[in-house]
């Protein structure tokens, strides 16, 4: 049997698990949260220690595990495995490779989280026999991995699939990337969460109050909590968010029409109401051609579909 470990490393939290390659299995994990504030130093050393509590199991052979893949929320340049850009981590030219592999000798592959996720799902997931699809994750950010004939598509300078950074509103809100108006700015998690939470701050009133007396930040779950009581604001939030990822749903279906396009992130997989509208006006915003033979699905290994793609980073070299 042949293990590799992989890593999703997100804008929350990393994710670290031994995956038996040849089965999809998940034997271990250890989750933790990102700690980005403390800056990239902290997120090597969250990721080191978590390697090494899953080496300190010793489920397996130290020698049985040939590869350790990291997928990180930004662009990688994955030939020499440094993270280039990852603005909702702070980072910028992280060389996780140099740093891992001289920590445990084990070969070190980098790529992007959006695209170890499509590889899982890909591989193991509501993608598997398929050979055209896209998969759109929704979360701190908006990102997508293209599959086109069997084949992850990366583009010319490995960066393809930033959906959430294409244009729907010229000159609107400020993304994090530092343009202005796009998509990610209007319909990713964070971008929901700020407009309610800024709404709150206005005065609005809203159940979602209820919900962070405690200090608890607001989750996909409490959002999920406040629109099965009928929460107004949170409803509006809901409804603007897939006017827009519908229409960047639309862009994909009219531009890449693939077979399948593959929804995941914690938003997706906690409101469904969220999901549904979306593909309903995806459908009816694309071209109507393409549109007859869309298939949508919800990602449907969970966490996991990161870490078990990121298994298989080291079989794209």
């Amino acid at each position: 049997m042949e293990y590799a470990i992989g890593i999703d490393l997100g804008g929350t939290k990393v994710l670290v698990g031994l995956i038996n390659k040849q089965t999809g299995e998940v034997l271990f994990s250890v989750k933790k949260k990102t700690k980005k504030d403390k800056g990239p130093q902290k997120i090597i050393e969250k990721i080191i220690e978590s390697i090494h509590e899953i080496l300190n199991e010793n489920i397996v052979e130290k020698t049985q595990i040939k590869s350790i893949g990291i997928g990180a929320a930004g662009q990688a340049d994955r030939k020499n495995g440094v993270l280039l850009s990852a603005p909702n981590l702070d980072c910028f030219n992280v060389e996780f490779k140099k740093i891992i592999e001289k920590e445990f000798s084990i070969p070190v592959f980098v790529g992007n989280d959006v695209e170890i996720a499509t590889l899982g799902e890909m591989k193991f997931g509501a993608g598997k026999g398929f050979k055209n699809l896209v998969c759109v994750f929704v979360g701190t950010g908006i990102g997508s991995g293209i599959v086109q004939n069997g084949e992850l598509y990366t583009g010319a300078t490995g960066t393809a699939g930033e959906i959430g950074h294409i244009v729907v509103d010229y000159g609107g809100r400020q993304c994090t990337c530092g343009a202005m108006g796009c998509l990610e700015a209007y319909a990713s998690r964070s971008a929901i969460e700020k407009r309610i939470t800024g709404a709150l701050k206005k005065g609005r009133n809203s159940v979602i109050l209820d919900y962070l007396q405690d200090g608890r930040p607001l989750s996909s779950s409490i959002i999920q909590k406040a629109l099965e009581q009928n929460d107004e604001l949170v409803t509006q939030a809901l409804d603007e968010a897939s006017e827009y990822l519908s229409a960047g749903l639309a862009s994909i279906i009219n531009f890449i029409n693939p077979e399948l396009i593959i929804l995941g992130g914690g938003l997706i997989e906690a409101i469904d109401y969220f999901y549904k509208k979306t593909i309903i006006k995806a459908h009816v915003k694309a071209l109507p051609i393409p549109a007859m033979k869309i298939q949508f699905k919800k990602a449907n290994l969970g966490d996991f579909s990161g870490i078990i793609g990121a298994a298989f980073l080291s079989d794209r070299t």
